[in-house]
C-alpha cells in the first residue's frame, strides 16, 4: 500500500525575493487615504503609483528602467481635484491609464514611452456620471475601451470610453457600499462583494442579478471576491471572531462553500490576486508584511497552502504584472510591486528549477495585449475569447499597439491650449485623429 504524504505540485517550492536596493524606486510619498484598494498599477512599461497631494489628487507614473532615487521635483498626472482612490492601466494598450477619484469623476489619460517630462493636468477623456467618490476601477479583459466602474453611490457604471458615454448604469442592484468588482476571464460577468453581506454575479450588459450569496462570511468588515480557474469564486473576508478567511464557491450550488479556512487574526482586508495560468491565487494583506499564496486545483481541499513571502515592513498597497512583462528565462512566475511609505520594491515570485531551457510546464500561451472585440460590437451583444500569445522568446510586441481613438464630439474637449511645442504636438495629433476618424 502507497502511502501519499505530500502532494505532488510543482509549485510546491515557489519562493519570494526582494530585488536588490538599487532596482526599488525610492523617495516617493505613497498616498496616505485609507481606502482598500492596490494603490499600484503596472504592465511591462511602466509603474503608477498614487501619491500624496496638496490640494487635490496625484499619481506618478514611471518607466520601469527609472529605478533608484526619484527626485521630488518628478512630474505626475494630477487633474483631479480631490485624492486619487484607484488607478488601472488598460490591458490592450500599455500607455492608456485610468484613474477614479474622490472628486466624483473618472479620468482617462495617455502617457507618452519613455514618461512624462512635464505634469499632465488634463486627460484625454473625462467621465462624469457618479456622484460620490469612485474607487473601483476595472478594465474589460477582452473588449476594447470598455471600463467599469463602482463608486460610494453604490452604482457601477460600464463605459465606452472611446465615445465618453456611460452605456450601461447598474444602480439599483446594490443597497450598501462596494467592497469589489471584477470581471471574469472572457468579460461575460461580473462578481461584486458588497457591505450588505452579499456576493453578487451580474449580467454586464443587462445589469441583472444572476445568482447571488448572503454572509459569505459572518464578519462585519470588507469582502474581497475574484473569478478564479472553471466559472468558481474566490473570496476573503472575516469571520464573526474577526479571523480572516478564504472561501472557495461554486457559483452553481452557491449554498456551502467548497473548502473555507482560517488564516490569522490580523485586521488588514485582503487582496486576491489570481493567476489564470498557473491557478496561483496571491492574498496580499494591506497593512500585512507578507504574501501568501495558495494553489487552486479540483481536488480537495481545493484551496492548497503552499507558502508565505514575508518581510520586517508592511504594504501600503500592491502592484502585479501582467504575464507577458515577467522574464521567463528566470522561470518567474509573478512580480508585485510592493508600496512602503516612501518606496516601490519589486518583489518576484520563482519556481527553482536548474534548467536554463523555456519551462513549457510553467508558461502556457497567456492573454496578450490583443482585443478580441470592440466596444460597440461587446454592448451589441457580442463575447469575445481572451487571445492568447507564447512567451517562449519573451513577450515581443507583434502588432502595433492599439491606437487610442476618441470619438469627433470629444477632441474639442480633449486639445488643449497650444502653449508650448508640447501642446502644439498634442494638437496635431488629436488633429490626424479627427483625419482618421
Amino acid at each position: 500500500m502507497s502511502r501519499k504524504v505530500v502532494r505532488t505540485s510543482k509549485f510546491r517550492h515557489v519562493f519570494g525575493q526582494a530585488v536588490k536596493a538599487d532596482q526599488c524606486y525610492d523617495d516617493i510619498r505613497i498616498s496616505q487615504m485609507t481606502w482598500d484598494s492596490n494603490f499600484c498599477s503596472v504592465n511591462p512599461k511602466f509603474v503608477a503609483m498614487i501619491v500624496d497631494a496638496s490640494g487635490g489628487g496625484a499619481f506618478i507614473v514611471l518607466p520601469l528602467s527609472k529605478t533608484g532615487r526619484i527626485d521630488m521635483s518628478y512630474p505626475t498626472v494630477c487633474g483631479h481635484t480631490g485624492p486619487v482612490l484607484d488607478i488601472e492601466f488598460c490591458p490592450h494598450n500599455d500607455n492608456i491609464i485610468a484613474s477614479g477619484s474622490e472628486d466624483c469623476s473618472v479620468m482617462i489619460w495617455e502617457i507618452p514611452d519613455g514618461g512624462l517630462t512635464t505634469s499632465l493636468t488634463d486627460p484625454v477623456v473625462k467621465l462624469d456620471g457618479h456622484s460620490k467618490r469612485v474607487g473601483i476601477l476595472s478594465w474589460h479583459p477582452t473588449a476594447h475601451n470598455v471600463l467599469m466602474s463602482a463608486g460610494c453611490d453604490n452604482v457601477v457604471i460600464l463605459w465606452n470610453v472611446a465615445r465618453g458615454e456611460a452605456v450601461v448604469r447598474i444602480d439599483s442592484v446594490h443597497n450598501d457600499l462596494i467592497y469589489s468588482a471584477c470581471w471574469n476571464s472572457d468579460g461575460s460577468r461580473i462578481l461584486t462583494s458588497c457591505k450588505d453581506k452579499t456576493l453578487r454575479v451580474l449580467d454586464p450588459r443587462k445589469g441583472t442579478v444572476l445568482i447571488e450569496k448572503e454572509k459569505p462570511h459572518e464578519g462585519s468588515r470588507p469582502v474581497r471576491a475574484v473569478f478564479v480557474s472553471d466559472g468558481k469564486i474566490l473570496s476573503t473576508g472575516f469571520s464573526r471572531m474577526s479571523e480572516r478567511q478564504v472561501a472557495l464557491w461554486d457559483p452553481n450550488s452557491f449554498g456551502e462553500p467548497l473548502t473555507l479556512q482560517e488564516l490569522d487574526t490580523s485586521s488588514g482586508v485582503l487582496l486576491p490576486f489570481f493567476d489564470p495560468d498557473t491557478g496561483i491565487v496571491y492574498l496580499c494583506g494591506k497593512g500585512d508584511s507578507s504574501i501568501r499564496y495558495f494553489e487552486v486545483t479540483d481536488e480537495a481541499p481545493y484551496v492548497h497552502y503552499l507558502s508565505m513571502y514575508s518581510s520586517k515592513e508592511s504594504q501600503k498597497g500592491m502592484g502585479y504584472m501582467p504575464k507577458r512583462g515577467l522574464e521567463v528565462n528566470k522561470c518567474e512566475i509573478a512580480r508585485f510591486y510592493k508600496l512602503h511609505e516612501r518606496k516601490c520594491e519589486p518583489i518576484v515570485m520563482t519556481v527553482p528549477r536548474k534548467s536554463d531551457l523555456f519551462q513549457e510546464d510553467l508558461y502556457p500561451d497567456t492573454i496578450g495585449p490583443e482585443p478580441s472585440v470592440e466596444a460597440d460590437d461587446w454592448f451589441d451583444g457580442k463575447d469575445g475569447k481572451p487571445i492568447l500569445i507564447s512567451l517562449k522568446d519573451g513577450f515581443v510586441a507583434t502588432t502595433k499597439a492599439k491606437e487610442f481613438k476618441v470619438h469627433k464630439s470629444l477632441l474639442k474637449t480633449t486639445a488643449v491650449s497650444s502653449g508650448n511645442q508640447q501642446d502644439n504636438g498634442e494638437v496635431r495629433r488629436l488633429k490626424t485623429l479627427e483625419m482618421t476618424l
